[in-house]
């Protein structure tokens, strides 16, 4: 017996999925590093945008995302370019947002998340680590280890506390 269902499968070969059929919201696919302080557990890696760096590239952020987040607190993170594994992307971002060339990371962990009234959907890689100094980059005005038991909901940008809860290493107060 046929089914009538349309599956969601994304596949470079031919099949039933329309672009007209996703969630009017869109979805994305991102990669997000969480490196933590190995001297200090409770203190992540989060950084505030530099608005002259090239978001745009390494960040999946265009100019207004950025003016709008600029001020809020972030984790190292990007849209998965088509073709690309979450470990390249992973690996990318280490390369274009922290210049870093060796970071050990854990095999992902995946979580998704709806927002929105056009329920959006993300589905989130999320590498842990672990890191005792980083040196800031031009793609960031600021970027160190930071307590986040010390941080509100209203310090974070583009809902980057949600990757942080989903990771066990920030509560809501």
């Amino acid at each position: 017996m046929a089914t009538e269902r349309l599956f969601l499968r994304v596949s470079s070969k031919p099949g039933p999925l329309r672009l007209s059929e996703i969630p009017e919201g869109g979805f994305c696919l991102s990669a997000f590093l969480v490196i933590s302080n190995s001297r200090n557990p409770k203190e992540v890696l989060l950084g505030h945008l530099n608005p002259d760096a090239p978001w745009d590239h390494i960040g999946a952020l265009d100019p207004p995302r950025v003016e709008m987040n600029k001020n809020g607190w972030l984790l190292p993170a990007c849209h998965l370019i088509v073709g690309e594994s979450p470990q390249e992307a992973a690996k990318r971002i280490l390369k274009e947002q922290l210049e870093l060339k060796e970071q050990k990371l854990e095999e992902p962990m995946i979580f998704s998340e709806v927002y929105g009234e056009h329920s959006h959907w993300d589905l989130e890689f999320v590498f842990l680590g672990k890191r005792e100094s980083v040196k800031k980059t031009p793609a960031w005005r600021e970027l160190r280890f930071v307590d986040t038991s010390k941080l509100r909901k209203e310090d974070f940008a583009r809902l980057h506390e949600d990757i942080l809860t989903s990771a066990g290493k920030w509560k809501p107060t």
